[in-house]
């Protein structure tokens, strides 16, 4: 059987990125945390944390804080049943989840406030591509995830949330200075375009629908949702945004799109891990809701 406060301390310093912030948040010294961990690892037989700024965990040290998350949590489900069992200053669980930027900005928010204003428990969004938080899962570092990918990871439910509809829009001083003799793979390959960051493959997946070739696009980064937007309203650029930010946008006129009825819907899926929480349980409602009122039901 696991030395929970061992686990806790693992977990604690992943989750502070550092033996010293882990200590403050347990009310221990840096000392009986970095005890413990050498104690756990000595336990499992190999190194549970990367040592750096921040600490990170290894495969195995996340697959223990996926564990250590699990447990809070069930505590906290006990305790909610049984109160007097519940110790005095007892610390809330952590329930972490990833996201990916455009969700987090739109529909998202809401409903994890929603949720998080009457849990007990920490929540802890991670936010990366939505081609990429499965890996977060997968890992061991979250227990829920929004994703694009329907298949489950191990342990792990899916469910389809709708699509997320995209379209490729800019400022028309922008498609007048750069697009006005067309939208086409030449005049794409020399018009400045907007990504969220080096995963982010939208534009390329748009460009390759509408022109039926890969394009090398002139890319700036800005890894936010509404500076896309922005940045696309100041004519810097043209991007592949959420048709929930870029809507008002384009009724006002102050952006357009670059090619007329060609959006790009991408499908997302809610996975989290089975028998977790009935808080993680708890959670899924608000988000399968919260989609149901933003995505569109067709994926």
């Amino acid at each position: 059987m696991f030395d929970y406060a061992s686990l806790f301390a693992l977990a604690a310093v992943v989750r502070e990125g550092s033996f010293e912030r882990a200590a403050r948040a347990l009310h221990v010294t840096p000392s009986a945390v970095s005890q413990r961990i050498r104690l756990l690892e000595e336990r499992v037989g190999c190194a549970l944390v990367v040592r750096g700024q921040p600490c990170t965990a290894t495969d195995t040290g996340r697959s223990l804080c996926q564990h250590a998350d699990r447990v809070r949590l069930l505590e906290q489900d006990l305790h909610d049943n049984l109160p007097a069992l519940a110790p005095s200053g007892v610390a809330r669980a952590t329930l972490p989840i990833a996201v990916n930027a455009d969700s987090l900005a739109t529909w998202f928010a809401p409903a994890v406030a929603t949720f998080a204003a009457q849990a007990p428990v920490l929540v802890n969004v991670a936010v990366d591509d939505q081609d990429h938080t499965a890996e977060w899962l997968r890992s061991g570092a979250v227990l829920a995830a929004v994703t694009a990918h329907a298949t489950p990871a191990t342990g792990c439910n899916s469910r389809p949330l709708g699509a997320m509809r995209y379209l490729a829009a800019a400022s028309p001083a922008f498609v007048a200075r750069h697009l006005s003799a067309g939208v086409d793979a030449s005049s794409l390959a020399q018009a400045p375009s907007l990504e969220f960051n080096t995963k982010d493959t939208l534009q390329n997946r748009w460009v390759q629908g509408v022109c039926g070739q890969h394009v090398e696009l002139p890319k700036h980064t800005l890894p936010s949702s509404t500076a896309l937007v922005t940045a696309a309203l100041a004519g810097m650029g043209w991007g592949m945004l959420p048709d929930a930010l870029a809507a008002p946008h384009l009724a006002s006129g102050a952006l357009v799109e670059l090619v007329p009825g060609t959006p790009l819907d991408v499908p997302l899926h809610w996975q989290q891990a089975r028998a977790t929480s009935a808080w993680l349980d708890g959670l899924t409602r608000e988000v399968l809701a919260a989609a149901r009122g933003a995505l569109l039901a067709d994926a």
